[in-house]
């Protein structure tokens, strides 16, 4: 919904939230159902009010739990009989400066006394964080603290150990430390934000006093929208491609008519300036996995031609497809989603012309977010949270030579009159084997963004999936393929739950950039061989229909499996008899410790 892109009308989303939930609902998106427990220093009411429509925006439709006003740290750390029956899947803890207990200005206090303060300030939240991942064991999203409202030492309170700026700073950098040692522990930023929005206005002491909100009501959406993109993030939402138009976008200026000496970009003007800082930033979230794409009505030769603009920092080569033609944007972005293998959900669409953001918008339903003055450009990406990071790995940064090689793959094929006489040539090696825990953060990652092919959609925190790969009732395979164009990573998942003779199948999910290349075989190979080592006689699949995931809906067919129910929906229940089962995959060379 365009009314919940960056930059909002805050006071509008305030007074229409009710009708802008009511439309939300009612446009029969599928949406995955999580439970967010809502634990408050301050009056929360409004936080979950909006936090529950840019949910709902994101794809995910939330149930909350609110604790009572400043009952925060008595629900995390008693028992809870009432929470503990919500059995949340995230707990947001809001707190803010103001609840801070242990700071005492006293000048007379030497640093190790103000250091033991800090320590037990510390100590009361981790003692929190702790008590709810051990009886919750779900992920923890902590505000940090906005700097206070007054400094009694003035600039000195910044440096001085007895100055409330010196204390919250240090108790920030401590809970920055322990979300760096800890998974599933995120910092809501507040301390960034409330100084975009002002801190003066931010922390109003008049709503304090009056309503026991930390947090001026005006710019509650901007808090709410910055949970929201943590929480998306952690399960799955995030966007994972930017389609940019070039004319007036990542230059000023129309290259086919001003030349490519005529347009802007460098350090001559301001104009010029902001439109390289735009083109940087953009350089920077291709380093953190970020597909860039171009989408440009232009001449291809006169597109190529900008990119390779000397003062610019983008070149041809950053992109991993660049359309530039005369075709209806919407139709190039929707075919250069297929060729990357993504849908087209997964893209922002960036162009500074509000006719082409609305047709794009309209008729494939991406984010394309108003881009008014190249000035403003880095802000408005930045600001929506598109590509929150809250998990990383290295196959975040090998992306782009991972679609990249993906394009060189779909050339070669052209070449070849017959499929498997292509799947030989490439050469594929892969290495399947259990789930060891350096590849654990990247198979949580997987489960978490792949809809297309998978077959339950189900979705996992990282402390899930390190309980099921530590428990014996579980068989898990995670499978990397290898080929003479570069390595694909971490590509499927599979997580088989034990039951006497018979092994369900939980999940079974694969990256679409390896399709139809006998992965899934070869994973089902592997799969067959380890359970039949654990005396399993019989596979039992299931597959849960979602708009997305079409693409599988006759694989446990297609792996020879025995259809045995289907509802109404067409979700579908198989068998598979495992002691006569021959090996299916005839391309690939598997590296593994289990025996095949």
């Amino acid at each position: 919904m365009k009314e919940l892109l960056y930059p909002f009308d805050s006071a509008f989303l305030l007074k229409n939230r009710k009708k802008i939930k009511r439309q939300l609902l009612s446009d029969k998106t599928q949406r995955i159902k999580k439970k967010i427990a809502v634990l408050g220093g301050s009056t929360t009411n409004d936080i979950v009010s909006m936090l529950d429509i840019f949910m709902l925006d994101a794809g995910i439709e939330c149930e909350f739990y609110s604790s009572e006003y400043n009952k925060y740290w008595e629900d995390a750390v008693f028992p809870n009989q009432e929470l503990a029956e919500f059995a949340p899947d995230i707990v947001y803890i809001h707190t803010s400066v103001r609840n801070i207990t242990e700071y005492d200005f006293d000048m007379g206090m030497s640093a190790d006394e103000m250091d033991i303060l800090l320590e037990k300030q510390f100590g009361r939240f981790r003692q929190m964080w702790e008590s709810i991942s051990e009886k919750y064991s779900c992920p923890v999203i902590q505000n940090n603290f906005e700097m206070p409202s007054y400094r009694v030492l003035g600039n000195r309170d910044a440096w001085d150990i007895h100055g409330l700026v010196n204390f919250v700073t240090r108790l920030n950098m401590k809970f920055y430390e322990y979300a760096r040692e800890h998974q599933n522990f995120y910092i809501n930023d507040i301390n960034y934000i409330s100084a975009c929005c002002g801190l003066d206005k931010w922390s109003d002491p008049a709503y304090w006093y009056m309503y026991k909100y930390s947090v001026n009501p005006c710019f509650v959406p901007e808090l709410a929208h910055n949970i929201s993109n943590i929480v998306k993030s952690v399960f799955g939402k995030n966007k994972k491609a930017l389609a940019l138009d070039l004319d007036n976008t990542l230059w000023g200026g129309v290259v086919g008519d001003d030349g490519v000496d005529g347009i802007e970009i460098g350090h001559e003007t301001a104009t010029a300036e902001g439109y390289l800082a735009f083109q940087n930033y953009v350089k920077q979230q291709q380093k953190i996995g970020i597909l860039l794409t171009v989408a440009s009505k232009n001449d291809y030769e006169n597109a190529v031609a900008g990119l390779n603009h000397p003062d610019g920092s983008l070149r041809p080569a950053d992109f991993i497809n660049i359309k530039a033609n005369w075709e209806p944007k919407d139709m190039n972005i929707s075919q250069m989603a297929q060729e990357i293998g993504i849908l087209p959900e997964s893209i922002v669409f960036v162009d500074d012309n509000p006719a082409e953001r609305e047709i794009v918008s309209a008729q494939l339903g991406i984010a394309a977010p108003v881009m008014d003055v190249p000035e403003n450009y880095i802000r408005v990406i930045d600001r929506n949270g598109f590509f929150e990071v809250t998990s990383f790995s290295d196959d975040d940064i090998k992306r782009n030579d991972m679609y990249k090689a993906n394009a060189q793959r779909a050339e070669v094929i052209k070449k070849f009159e017959n499929y498997d006489d292509y799947l030989k040539s490439l050469e594929m090696t892969a290495v399947i084997d259990k789930f060891q825990p350096v590849d654990l953060q990247r198979i949580t990652q997987l489960t978490n963004k792949s809809n297309q092919f998978n077959l339950t959609t189900r979705r996992y925190t990282q402390t899930e999936i390190e309980e099921i790969s530590s428990d014996e009732n579980y068989i898990t395979l995670c499978g990397r393929l290898e080929d003479k164009f570069g390595d694909n990573g971490i590509v499927s998942v599979v997580i088989g739950k034990k039951d006497g003779d018979t092994l369900h199948i939980d999940l079974w999910l694969m990256s679409c950039r390896v399709l139809k290349r006998d992965m899934e075989y070869a994973m089902l190979d592997t799969f067959v061989c380890e359970a039949r080592k654990n005396g399993i006689k019989k596979l039992a699949g299931y597959y849960y229909k979602t708009k997305k995931n079409n693409m599988v809906k006759n694989l446990f067919s297609d792996f020879g499996f025995e259809k045995l129910s289907e509802n109404e929906n067409e979700d579908t229940v198989w068998e598979l008899c495992i002691e006569e089962y021959e090996n299916k995959n005839k391309f690939i060379n598997v590296k593994t410790t289990v025996e095949v």
